[in-house]
């Protein structure tokens, strides 16, 4: 099943709320919560009171992405404030098969990222333990940018990987992915698909649906 799931970064934030509902009647599946802290990437965002009020707001799982240096201080607030699926970075946090298993036991869904310079080799010990891995498709930090090819042939690599290995663990792929190039992540592998800009600039519905309606013929 491919995933559709919008990043509220790209979003007007004076009107958050009213852009989610467009996203929702276009039909999608996750929310996407992007949190930088100007450490571990060079940009900062928001964090857990933006996250308390997107929880009030929607039904749908939200899909938490820790870009800061030493997620795991900040696990038990973002579960409390409503998160679903909580991804680190393996670049970022140093206990990480702890961090993963303390997700796990707080009943959530646990996800490892990785930058576009780091080898999906490190990956390997996390089979059947992380539920998602999420391939950065451009260096993280900065939305609007575009797709990293090279980043192409490492979904591959993974996705051959966990099949080899007998798991269907979702790939998440983030970063400059637009209609010209959604369908190249995907066949490479990649089932849960983040998307800024592309359905936050124009009509937030029809862009929604667009994408919705094309990951159809993969389910």
């Amino acid at each position: 099943m491919v995933i559709l799931s919008p990043s509220i970064l790209a979003s007007d934030f004076t009107i958050l709320g009213e852009q989610m509902k467009q996203v929702e009647a276009g039909g999608n599946d996750y929310f996407h919560f992007d949190v930088m802290d100007g450490m571990f990437v060079p940009n900062i965002s928001f964090g857990i009171p933006v996250l308390v009020s997107v929880r009030k707001n929607t039904k749908k799982i939200l899909d938490v992405h820790l870009m800061v240096e030493a997620p795991e201080r900040y696990i038990d607030k973002f579960i409390d404030a409503g998160a679903d699926i909580i991804t680190v970075h393996q670049e970022a946090c140093k206990p990480l098969r702890e961090t993963v298993e303390h997700i796990h036991e707080r009943g959530k869904k646990a996800g490892i990222a990785i930058k576009p310079g780091t080898q999906i080799d490190v990956l390997d010990e996390f089979f059947g333990l992380a539920d998602m891995f999420l391939v950065m498709t451009v260096e993280p930090g900065f939305g609007g940018q575009k797709y990293m090819d090279i980043c192409t042939e490492k979904i591959k690599m993974l996705r051959t990987r966990l099949n080899d290995r007998g798991f269907d663990t979702d790939i998440q792929v983030d970063g400059g992915i637009t209609r010209d190039n959604v369908e190249i992540p995907i066949s490479a592998g990649a089932n849960v698909i983040v998307m800024g800009s592309s359905i936050f600039k124009g009509s937030i519905t029809d862009n929604t649906k667009y994408f919705s309606e094309l990951f159809k013929k993969y389910n």
